[in-house]
């Protein structure tokens, strides 16, 4: 049997439905290439990541008890819980290529995860400068958090109601509408991710020209600190470009169909990303700081 060509009611036996809540089918009675996704999602592939996730997030979990880093703890929890979820759809998919619930996971969690690690990464940013000279930041640190954080909420507010619009969508011009939507938040976090990588950098310059001009140089502690998070950052922002091309074509496009750029640049790239967490891990260096702060006091009173 032929594939139909998007999602077109009309163009399927009568009785079938495809695509949506009220789906029929299974592969027992209809043909993969029938499916969104016109194949099965790799088994392999989506359990190595749920491992790589879940085994970030035990991680993050030791070193946020250990370091009463909640807030961090959290925002990577929930990142990374959506992101197994997300991958169990996918799991399901392959179970089921119809799976509506399989699809709804993938759509919704694997979208809006990264929302959370970005938040986390505009808090760390802010209490850096603090941390390291907040006179060589053109923006005041307080207002990363003003600017910044109300902007990944409006992202991930587009992105969870877009995602929620396409997969309760009846017709086709419904599931366009939430791709529409869905599609305008990633734009949004493009955006801002992108002017947050510019103030980062300029901030990373600022604060390395400082540090010759007074003769004193970067800690390896915090060279890697920095450089892990910076990674973080544009990898979360090559991802959302990613989804961006991916989205533009819609639900029914080659490009969303192709599991291998999904597995290149979205999954490995995440996945990559949140271990990048594990070892820039703010509780660690703050913790470092402060120590280094506190000799630096007890040799200047002696």
């Amino acid at each position: 049997m032929t594939a139909p060509p998007g999602y077109d009611p009309s163009l399927y036996p009568d009785g079938i439905v495809v695509f949506g809540s009220d789906q029929n089918c299974t592969l027992a009675t209809c043909p993969v290439e029938w499916s969104i996704l016109r194949a099965q999602p790799s088994i392999a592939a989506n359990a190595v990541f749920i491992a790589a996730f879940g085994s970030s997030l035990l991680i993050h979990v030791v070193q946020g008890v250990w370091t009463k880093t909640w807030g961090f703890l959290a925002a990577m929890a929930a990142g990374s819980i959506l992101e197994i979820v997300g991958y169990g759809g996918r799991i399901m998919l392959h179970d089921n290529p119809f799976s509506f619930d399989g699809f709804m996971m993938q759509v919704i969690c694997i979208t809006i995860a990264p929302v959370f690690y970005c938040a986390a990464i505009y808090v760390i940013f802010a209490q850096i400068i603090n941390h390291l000279d907040a006179s060589l930041s053109r923006i005041k640190p307080k207002l990363l958090y003003i600017i910044f954080i109300p902007c990944d909420i409006i992202s991930l507010i587009l992105q969870a109601v877009g995602g929620a619009l396409s997969v309760v969508a009846s017709t086709r011009s419904g599931v366009e509408s939430g791709e529409h939507i869905s599609l305008a938040g990633l734009i949004f976090q493009v955006i801002a991710l992108g002017t947050f990588t510019i103030i980062f950098i300029d901030y990373l310059f600022r604060y390395r020209r400082a540090q010759r001009r007074s003769g004193g140089r970067v800690s390896r502690r915090t060279s890697v600190f920095l450089r892990f998070l910076f990674l973080s950052v544009v990898l979360i922002l090559i991802r959302c470009v990613y989804r961006i091309i991916e989205l533009q074509g819609g639900y029914f496009s080659a490009t969303f169909r192709n599991e291998g750029l999904f597995i290149g640049l979205e999954s490995s790239v995440m996945a990559v990303a949140v271990f990048c967490f594990n070892v820039s891990h703010p509780g660690f260096f703050f913790k470092d700081q402060d120590a280094r702060e506190k000799m630096t006091s007890e040799s200047s009173t002696d």
